[in-house]
């Protein structure tokens, strides 16, 4: 199956595409009511507008750097997943989502990075949590442990809340402990709640594919053990047709179905060429021109 993820309600219908994602809320802040006939797409800890309005929501690592777009390897600002007012706002939101399709995908979920966060209501609840767990709170693998455990907590509250199939966001990364570290996602635990996990692949030309194959031949690998579905992300903006073809059949052969990121127009395209060229051409004998 071939689906689409856009911002725009009127591409949502489009014939060429089996199922559509539609953002209510992106990582920018920006909103949108919520549509019945798409997957609704929430970003959750992904927010420059919250973060610009009110820094006190932004995680810190240990020198007191906020996790913003500042940092040159973010690409947007984040919120500490532990704010539990930002945390009851977003399931309000998918409540909302909910109310209109209960299909929902859980968007950019996790901490930013190994580093983060040691706010002061983190190093707080941390402590409690390793001394309610008998832990030594100066254990590196203690609050790696706590961090997992805070995010899944919020994606089992959000799927409590979801009655249809739960989607979410992984890093493009599936090497051994690299989700649980960075971001704080504890694949074992999470499939639990989650029906699919979705991978965006994102390159801007796709000249080369050897990298896609090696990053979805490791997902297949990560996720074999659960009971859980995968499925890739492309980038679709401006990328030349022949090579988004050929991005498409290498994905095709590990992920249960292909998404096409932000633009629908260049993504129908391909796949109408490629419905074309798997259609077996008539073949005509010379003698049959003069019938």
């Amino acid at each position: 199956m071939y689906g689409v993820v856009t911002r725009n309600a009127d591409e949502i219908d489009w014939p060429e595409f089996d199922r559509a994602f539609y953002e209510v809320k992106d990582v920018t802040g920006r909103a949108a009511e919520p549509l019945s006939n798409a997957v609704n797409m929430v970003s959750c800890f992904g927010d420059n507008a919250a973060a610009n309005e009110n820094p006190d929501l932004v995680p810190v690592d240990a020198d007191g750097n906020l996790a913003t777009r500042d940092r040159t390897y973010f690409d947007w600002a984040y919120i500490c997943p532990t704010n539990e007012k930002y945390r009851t706002g977003l399931l309000e939101i998918i409540d909302d989502a909910v109310a209109a399709n209960g299909d929902v995908r859980l968007d950019d979920v996790g901490f930013p990075r190994d580093e983060y966060c040691h706010c002061e209501r983190c190093s707080r609840r941390f402590a409690e949590w390793a001394d309610e767990n008998g832990r030594d709170a100066d254990d590196e693998d203690a609050w790696f442990e706590w961090r997992a455990a805070v995010i899944t907590e919020f994606v089992a509250d959000a799927a409590d809340r979801i009655p249809g199939r739960v989607y979410l966001t992984l890093y493009p990364d599936p090497y051994p402990g690299h989700l649980y570290r960075r971001a704080g996602l504890d694949i074992e635990f999470l499939a639990e709640y989650v029906d699919e996990f979705v991978v965006p692949l994102y390159d801007i030309d796709y000249g080369t594919t050897y990298w896609l194959e090696t990053i979805a031949r490791g997902f297949v690998s990560l996720l074999d053990p659960y009971d859980v579905d995968f499925s890739i992300e492309l980038y679709a903006v401006d990328v030349d047709v022949d090579a988004l073809v050929h991005a498409i059949e290498v994905a095709d052969e590990y992920a249960k179905d292909v998404l096409f990121g932000y633009d629908a127009s260049n993504a129908a395209a391909t796949l109408r060429r490629m419905t074309a060229d798997g259609k077996a051409g008539k073949t005509f004998r010379p003698e049959d021109a003069t019938r």
